[in-house]
């Protein structure tokens, strides 16, 4: 049995210099193979893991040996924290190193939304079209209001990007003190006035029982009606029926959702959101590029070297 277990998608490079220097086993469909991912942790001393493999007590139990949990990327609700914490097991997230390819997604997302129509114009020009006014109407990124809910390490480089193409920063963080040094780069305001304020939204907080429906009927009734929301943070942080509804009532200008609360997404979800023309949907990969990925997991396997050695 191997010492390292990888059960999911890793950097072929990096996932090659683990498997060489220990006893590693990497099968990037593991995590979707329960019963075999059992019998192979049972003497790892090491997993290293994305968001799909469920780190739990099931787990856990059969894993006596298990030493350290490296997190490719920086959430944690698929990893039970305090039952690790209970058996001196170290959970390390890989803190940053997403955070350039999530801001370019949310900057990305944000100049498409606020364009509307512009970028889906192809199929009316190829054909001999030229309807300049309906392609037209649009906003700039420039001189408009970012929000961001969760001032942490993926919040601030948005707000850094936004910041450089001509966007005030607002931001609202239930953790953060307010004599935080990252308040010298954004105005810090409650979240129903960021809400209100903002005319791009940008999620980064955790999923907690409080954030769970943090965007719901109430909050999509506060906002500007040419906002637009974009969420690459947890899937449920955003309330998808109150969503589906507030980009079909023209509540808001649009949204750009890359997690769901269940992933993939269920049938009922994929019909609640068909046929919205101001919604872009990405299958959590906001956050996951080749640049990310090879950086996501030089930390995983930086932190397997320094737990094991």
């Amino acid at each position: 049995m191997a010492d390292v277990l990888i059960s999911e998608f890793m950097d072929n490079d990096v996932a090659q210099g683990l498997i060489a220097e220990f006893d590693a086993h990497w099968d990037p469909d593991l995590w979707g193979k329960r019963d075999e991912l059992l019998a192979q942790v049972a003497n790892a001393r090491a997993i290293v893991v994305r968001n799909a493999t469920q780190v739990d007590e099931e787990l856990l139990e059969v894993a006596p040996n298990l030493k350290v949990v490296a997190r490719m990327g920086v959430g944690l609700d698929n990893i039970d924290v305090n039952a690790c914490k209970a058996r001196g097991i170290e959970v390390c997230p890989a803190i940053g190193a997403n955070a350039v390819s999530v801001a370019e997604y949310v900057i990305t997302t944000a100049m498409i939304l606020l364009r509307g129509q512009t970028y889906y114009a192809t199929g009316d020009v190829a054909d001999g079209a030229w309807d300049r006014p309906k392609f037209a109407g649009s906003s700039e990124i420039a001189g408009r209001t970012m929000g961001i809910i969760g001032f942490g390490s993926i919040g601030q480089v948005v707000g850094g990007r936004a910041s450089g193409m001509g966007m005030d920063v607002i931001a609202f963080d239930a953790m953060m003190p307010e004599d935080h040094p990252a308040w010298s780069n954004a105005h810090r305001v409650d979240l129903d006035d960021l809400v209100a304020q903002a005319d791009v939204i940008s999620l980064h907080c955790p999923k907690l029982p409080d954030t769970i429906d943090l965007i719901d009927e109430r909050q999509f009734g506060r906002m500007k009606p040419d906002a637009v929301l974009i969420n690459s943070a947890r899937g449920g942080i955003v309330n998808e029926v109150a969503c589906a509804d507030a980009l079909r009532s023209g509540k808001i200008a649009g949204a750009a959702l890359d997690t769901l609360d269940v992933e993939p997404i269920t049938p009922e979800v994929g019909t609640l959101f068909q046929g919205i023309d101001n919604l872009i949907l990405t299958p959590h990969v906001a956050g996951v590029t080749k640049d990310s990925n090879r950086r996501i997991a030089e930390v995983a396997a930086q932190n397997v070297r320094r737990v094991l050695k």
